[in-house]
């Protein structure tokens, strides 16, 4: 399995009425860090002719996490057939190693140009897999 990783600082934006890390910020930084993982290993003429969509989310919150805490963002590619990718994420305190989320993403390969799903080559499921 090759893991992508970022550290964090959770900053005053991100929590909500409730005092905590708002759900969708927690979502918004499992797709950055994709992104991130995407454009730090992606040969550019991939990176200039294709592109990634989101077809599906599944997201399970753990445990809350506060303003100033220190979280680990981990991301893997667990499969990519034809257009499809599955994608995993994993967000920790880094304090106490909790887990606060798991989550899982369902990406299409797209085409640039033509905007259409393009198949995943052999060199792109080898970066990745």
């Amino acid at each position: 399995m090759k893991t992508f990783a970022e550290k964090i600082t959770v900053p005053a934006s991100a929590i909500d009425e409730n005092g905590h890390v708002n759900n969708i910020t927690y979502l918004q930084w499992c797709i950055d860090v994709a992104e991130k993982h995407w454009f730090a290993k992606a040969p550019e003429k991939f990176q200039k002719t294709h592109f990634w969509v989101v077809l599906e989310h599944t997201i399970s919150y753990k445990n809350p996490s506060y303003e100033g805490e220190q979280l680990l963002v981990e991301t893997w590619v667990t499969k990519a057939e034809g257009v499809k990718s599955e994608r995993h994420y994993k967000i920790t305190r880094i304090a106490d190693e909790k887990v606060l989320v798991n989550a899982k993403t369902t990406w299409c390969f797209v085409e640039l140009e033509s905007q259409r799903p393009a198949r995943i080559t052999e060199e792109i499921r080898t970066l990745f897999l």
